[in-house]
């Protein structure tokens, strides 16, 4: 879709030399050919980049006529891309780190004052996720990062941030913390996951001596094929979960039990609306904490929702008790 707004003027200029001077190919001098421009949209605005266009002039090199462009220029932005490398990255940030939709991460982007439109957010999504799977397919950066241990234990697990979308598969050493493979997947059959596996373990230098992994039946079965006779682990936070889920639904009944026992706060607010003495404000205080407590669902499986609510309820039911003998001391 074309723009339809001019674009607003850059808020700096920054020019950028070429610092290589000899051909890359015949060693002969580079000619300042052109002086190009560029406007970089980033995080602290928009960054109109000059840039100084060398190319080499002898017919008989192979390079002639081949513009370079400056070294620095990749610093800035990615090649023919109109948003900074610092917008990419905050991207990925909050696609992956904290789970926000695209609409989301749009509406976050226009609050920092980036213009942008819905569909740029997904297309930087993809830049993202590949510039991510590129440096981590650096063979070298792996083998130096686990040569320490002398092995590896690779943790697996799948990350989707919204229901339908593709899922990002993060291979990560346990004894490093060095993530060795990340790719997104639009499928999680057993093939696609031994493929991941096995490029993991070709780019390895030293043995893969054990597994970390949710229960998913794939990756079972990818691990089997590909790793065969290495030790896997479940996970011991999906492990206790699951082990936990007879008591996680009995504490779930529990509180919805509960709940239905502790009603009618609104009514009670109603009552002191337009009051401002003491006594209003103690009211609409222990009413914040009921309704606080009811709404608190904790994380499962090590925090029970349910018997949380019911300290939570004892606490307050203890402070009203203890409101109630002071004023009936002092009537006394």
């Amino acid at each position: 879709m074309p723009r339809r707004s001019a674009r607003p003027p850059a808020d700096r200029t920054l020019e950028l030399p070429t610092q290589t001077r000899a051909c890359p190919a015949c060693a002969g001098p580079l000619w300042s050919a052109a002086t190009a421009q560029r406007t970089v949209v980033t995080l602290e605005g928009l960054l109109r980049l000059r840039l100084q266009i060398r190319s080499c002039r002898n017919p008989d090199c192979p390079r002639h006529k081949v513009c370079l462009r400056p070294e620095r220029e990749g610093h800035f932005a990615l090649p023919q891309h109109e948003f900074g490398l610092d917008v990419i990255a905050l991207v990925g940030r909050l696609r992956h780190a904290e789970h926000r939709s695209v609409p989301e991460i749009h509406a976050e982007l226009a609050r920092r004052g980036v213009p942008i439109c819905v569909r740029s957010v997904g297309n930087l999504l993809d830049r993202y996720d590949e510039l991510l799977a590129l440096s981590l397919s650096d063979t070298a950066r792996l083998r130096r990062v686990t040569a320490a241990a002398g092995q590896v234990v690779l943790a697996i697990d799948g990350l989707q941030p919204d229901v339908g979308h593709e899922v990002l598969w993060v291979f990560r050493d346990v004894l490093s913390g060095e993530v060795l493979l990340a790719q997104s997947l639009l499928s999680s059959t057993q093939d696609d996951l031994a493929r991941l596996i096995g490029a993991v373990k070709a780019a390895l230098s030293v043995p893969i001596v054990g597994v970390v992994s949710d229960g998913q039946d794939s990756i079972r079965k990818a691990v089997a094929a590909t790793l065969d006779g290495v030790p896997h682990q479940l996970c011991q936070f999906h492990y206790l979960r699951e082990a936990a889920q007879p008591v996680y639904e009995a504490d779930r009944h529990a509180k919805v039990q509960l709940k239905k026992k502790v009603r009618g706060i609104r009514p009670i607010e109603r009552k002191v609306e337009g009051r401002d003495d003491a006594e209003a404000r103690d009211i609409r205080g222990y009413c914040a904490a009921v309704r606080s407590a009811l709404t608190d669902d904790g994380r499962p499986p090590l925090e029970a929702s349910g018997l949380k609510l019911v300290d939570r309820l004892e606490q307050v039911a203890a402070s009203l008790d203890r409101v109630a003998a002071k004023r009936g001391s002092r009537r006394s």
